[in-house]
C-alpha cells in the first residue's frame, strides 16, 4: 500500500501564498480575513501590499459587506474565515449580496470538515460545502494538498464570479506534484480500473489511493476520480465511470447529505441507475479528538473505503 509524507505547510500558506502571487500581477486583488488574515497566510502579502490586505474582524457578515462592495467596484476579493462562520453565521450576505449579483468573490473555508480537531463541533463543520453547494452559480472546490491548493487558487481567479473553497487548519498529506492540472467542472483521473470507481475530494484521496492498493491485493481493479471540484460536478466523469466499471463509492470528509455523494447520486438516478455507496460523515455531530482519528471513527478509514468497495462488487455481481 503506497504511503504519503506529512507536508510541511497547510493548504491555508498555499491559498495566501497564491493569492499573494497573484496580487503581484493584479493590482485588482484584495485580501480579506474575520480576523484571520495571518491564519489564511496573508501575512507576506499585507508586508508588501498593506493597503490591499483588509482585516474586518471578527465580523463575517460584515467582512462578506465589504467583499461585495468592493467587487462591485472592479475588484476581485479574496475573502475568508474560519468555515463555519463564512458558511454558516455570514450565508446569507454570501448568497443576497455575492452570489446574487454574480460577484467576483472567492471565499476560503479553513479548518474544513473535521480538520478543527480538537477545537470541537463549534469550529467544524462538515456541512460547509453542502451548504456552499445550494447556493446559485457558486463553484465549491476542495483541494488536496497544498500544490492543488495554489493550482485551484489560481484557476479560480481567472473565473468570473463566486466560489468557496475549503481549506485545512494542519497540515494535510502530499498527494501531487507539479504536474497537476485543474480545471472548474471537470475530474482527475488518478488511477484507471475496471470493477469500481471511488470518486474522492480533499483529505479522502490518498486514503482512497490507498483502498485501491488494497483492493487491487484482492483481485479488484478500482478506478479513482479527483473530484476536487464538488460544483459544477463532472457529469460526464461519473457517467463514464458508471457505464464503464458499474459501481460507484463517493468518499468525503463532509456530511453524507448534500454534498459530493449526493451530487454524485443525483446525476446516477436521474440518466444511469447502478449500485452506489456513500462513504462520509453520517447524521450526527463531530467531536474533539485528532483529525485522524476522527476521520477513522466516522467512517473514512482505509478499511471503511476497501469494505464499501468490496460489498459493491458483490452485490453488482449478484445482480
Amino acid at each position: 500500500m503506497r504511503q504519503f509524507e506529512r507536508e510541511k505547510k497547510t493548504t491555508r500558506d498555499a491559498f495566501g501564498n497564491a493569492v499573494h502571487e497573484l496580487a503581484r500581477e493584479d493590482a485588482s486583488i484584495i485580501g480579506m480575513g474575520a480576523d484571520t488574515t495571518n491564519n489564511l497566510g496573508m501575512k507576506n502579502m499585507s508586508e508588501e501590499f498593506p493597503e490591499r490586505v483588509i482585516n474586518i474582524g471578527i465580523a463575517e457578515q460584515n467582512m462578506m459587506g465589504v467583499a461585495a462592495g468592493l467587487a462591485a467596484t472592479g475588484f476581485q476579493v479574496f475573502a475568508g474565515s474560519f468555515a463555519p462562520f463564512v458558511a454558516m453565521r455570514s450565508l446569507e450576505q454570501f448568497r443576497t449580496f455575492i452570489a446574487y449579483p454574480h460577484l467576483n468573490v472567492k471565499v476560503a473555508g479553513g479548518m474544513g470538515g473535521l480538520s478543527a480537531g480538537n477545537e470541537g463541533v463549534t469550529h467544524q463543520s462538515p456541512e460547509d460545502m453542502a451548504i456552499m453547494r445550494t447556493i446559485p452559480g457558486n463553484v465549491v472546490v476542495y483541494p488536496a494538498d497544498t500544490t492543488s491548493t495554489n493550482v485551484i487558487v489560481k484557476a479560480l481567479a481567472a473565473h468570473e464570479g463566486p466560489a468557496y473553497i475549503r481549506l485545512g487548519k494542519l497540515p494535510f498529506l502530499k498527494v501531487f506534484d507539479e504536474n497537476y492540472r485543474f480545471t472548474i467542472g471537470k475530474a482527475n483521473l488518478l488511477e484507471d480500473g475496471t470493477d469500481v470507481t471511488l470518486i474522492a475530494c480533499g483529505t479522502t484521496i490518498p486514503r482512497s489511493l490507498q483502498a485501491r492498493d488494497v483492493l487491487a491485493e484482492q483481485g479488484i481493479s478500482a478506478r479513482v476520480l479527483d473530484m476536487s471540484c464538488v460544483k459544477p460536478l463532472d457529469e460526464e466523469a461519473v457517467l463514464k465511470a458508471a457505464r464503464e466499471t458499474g459501481c460507484i463509492v463517493t468518499v468525503e470528509e463532509s456530511t453524507i447529505m448534500g454534498c459530493l455523494g449526493s451530487a454524485v447520486a443525483e446525476v446516477l438516478s436521474e440518466q444511469y441507475p447502478i449500485p452506489m455507496k456513500r462513504v462520509g460523515i453520517p447524521d450526527c455531530f463531530g467531536e474533539s479528538g485528532d483529525h485522524d482519528a476522527l476521520m477513522d471513527k466516522y467512517g473514512l478509514s482505509v478499511e471503511a473505503i476497501t469494505e464499501a468497495a468490496r460489498t459493491l462488487v458483490e452485490k453488482k455481481k449478484r445482480s
